[in-house]
């Protein structure tokens, strides 16, 4: 199978320049993207299973595999929340799927965010990356006609990186808008 053109970057630039500015002993060490995962809260959504099943069709569009619905593990009741009630959705993506989703993340949906100037750069302590978006409706593969709500969504790049400074080293070199200050 052809490798995508992330993953070809990754391969011929992002690797030596992130060997030559960690100095790493071992090939190994030099962080990779390990997986990215998609998540939506369905808090509103959990009182409408057709608005459930809209969520679901819409991160199986754009991550172009199956989500799968969580639900949650007890009830409580502050909250009207019951046992097994559908509370969220999430994908995982690795592979060329992985890079395919991050590269039209990059270059298509995130210039459409409003008022974007980059994302933080602040990391998760472990050598991951997250980001939450208010509206499912900047990539091209939701239908606006279609859209019952706005529904935001948290995207983790989970990466293979020991401190943030070289997890934000490889998403910037990968092309990750990052702020610059």
């Amino acid at each position: 199978m052809k490798k995508s053109r992330l993953e070809e970057h990754y391969q011929e630039e992002v690797k030596p320049r992130l060997q030559e500015k960690f100095a790493y002993k071992n090939p190994m060490q030099i962080p990779r993207l390990r997986k990215i995962v998609i998540s939506m809260g369905l808090a509103e959504a959990s009182k409408d299973k057709h608005l459930i099943d809209y969520c679901l069709e819409d991160l199986r569009k754009l991550s172009g595999q199956k989500a799968i619905a969580t639900k949650s593990k007890k009830a409580i009741s502050n909250f009207k929340l019951r046992e097994g009630q559908v509370i969220g959705a999430k994908v995982t993506l690795r592979g060329h799927r992985m890079y395919d989703f991050m590269y039209r993340f990059e270059h298509i949906c995130a210039p459409k965010l409003p008022d974007f100037r980059g994302f933080k750069k602040k990391a998760d302590g472990r050598g991951s990356y997250s980001l939450g978006i208010k509206d499912q409706t900047i990539f091209p593969e939701i239908d606006l006609d279609k859209v019952k709500c706005a529904q935001g969504m948290n995207i983790t790049f989970v990466t293979s990186a020991e401190t943030d400074e070289e997890c934000l080293e490889l998403l910037r070199l990968m092309g990750m808008p990052l702020k610059s200050k």
